[in-house]
């Protein structure tokens, strides 16, 4: 079965290709030629790449046709970290990208059609967030996230498409970004260096990679329902002070951080958890990682893999 990922050298998206690549699946990707290779440097052999920019509607209409993928996941993104500040990029990359795949896997049919979403669509809440939730996103990206995900459901229920969104709280795992909270942390204590952070009060959503692929790899062997958005966190709330404690322990004789020393790039809200009663119900899923072993699976990794976070 022929499988297409976007976004496939970013850090879910490099982890789902491997998974897929593991399970037999006939792997072709979409990068751009600017695309860090580093995660998926090797295991490019497996993989069949196409050099795609999917603002471009006409290439990506032209590659879709020529590769007839029955489940597409679309993880391409642009905006969610703080130096990702260009309103027209993130308005492109987010929204004019997931509306030109979309169309485009539209003319040629499809079994499923996954789209990622992100907690940032729905803004300061002070529950547990539901789907069912008002969006007040707070920043471009999220509004714009916002956007290309109300397109899926739009096109979802017009047309009666296989099309889901998954709204990512925050992933955590091997292979994750250097400039994210987790890994910056890590590589700070394996070094025995002081890490930099915000505030320890600050809370997050944490859901180990492993979780996340197990549930985007599920969701293809079940029928299409009349829903269309569901969250994808763990459903436990965490503050980061916390976290790092927990890294600490485990590494042992680690620097205390550097509280402060870090501006928030946003408001930062008290509650900060998905409900995950929708997604557990509709799917029998639910995760199966606690924060402990994920951070101990997480750090063993980075040990054996230090040399990618110079």
């Amino acid at each position: 079965m022929k499988v297409l990922v976007t976004g496939a050298t970013g850090f879910v998206g490099a982890c789902l290709t491997r998974r897929l690549i593991e399970l037999g699946y006939d792997v072709h990707i979409f990068s751009r030629a600017q695309s860090n290779r580093w995660r998926i440097a090797d295991i490019s052999q497996y993989v069949t790449e196409h050099e795609v920019d999917l603002r471009d509607e006409i290439v990506v209409t032209k590659r879709i046709a020529d590769i007839r993928p029955s489940i597409i996941y679309h993880l391409a993104t642009y905006g969610g970290f703080a130096f990702q500040k260009e309103t027209v990029n993130i308005i492109e990359s987010n929204l004019l990208g997931t509306v030109n795949l979309l169309r485009a896997c539209e003319q040629i049919g499809f079994d499923y059609f996954i789209h990622t979403g992100s907690s940032a669509e729905y803004g300061m809440k002070l529950k547990p967030i539901q789907e069912t939730d008002a969006l007040k996103p707070v920043g471009d990206y999220g509004v714009f996230k916002a956007a290309a995900t109300l397109f899926c459901q739009s096109e979802a229920i017009a047309k009666g498409l296989p099309v889901v969104t998954l709204r990512l709280f925050s992933p955590y795992g091997p292979w994750d970004d250097p400039r994210r909270l987790i890994p910056y942390i890590i590589t700070s204590f394996l070094r025995r260096e002081t890490p930099n952070l915000s505030k320890p009060t600050s809370v997050r959503d944490f859901i180990f990679i492993e979780d996340v692929l197990d549930l985007l790899l599920a969701i293809p062997q079940k029928p299409i329902s009349t829903d269309r958005i569901f969250n994808l966190g763990s459903g436990q709330q965490d503050a980061i002070g916390d976290v790092a404690a927990v890294i600490a322990a485990i590494i042992g004789n680690c620097p205390a951080p550097a509280w402060g020393k870090v501006q928030p790039h946003r408001p930062e809200p008290q509650v900060w958890v998905a409900d995950m009663t929708k997604v557990k119900s509709e799917f029998n899923w639910e995760p199966a990682t606690s924060l402990r072993v994920g951070l101990e699976k997480t750090i063993m990794w980075f040990k054996d893999h230090l040399r990618y976070y110079p």
